[in-house]
């Protein structure tokens, strides 16, 4: 069973509309929630158990 011309196209659209997404979209999101989650972790850590760095 072959793909008629018309459903190639549109699953081409699709293909293009999921990448443009995921690279303007979901993966500069993803990397500032990581950045922003190790900060927080970092952040608790240093509150709760190690207390603020010391200098030399």
């Amino acid at each position: 069973m072959e793909q008629s011309e018309g459903t190639a196209v549109a699953s081409k659209k699709q293909e293009r509309t999921a990448f443009l997404l995921l690279t303007a979209v979901i993966f500069p999101l993803m990397a500032v929630l990581i950045v922003a989650g190790y900060g927080f972790l970092v952040w608790m850590w240093q509150l709760l158990f190690s207390g603020p760095p010391t200098g030399p």
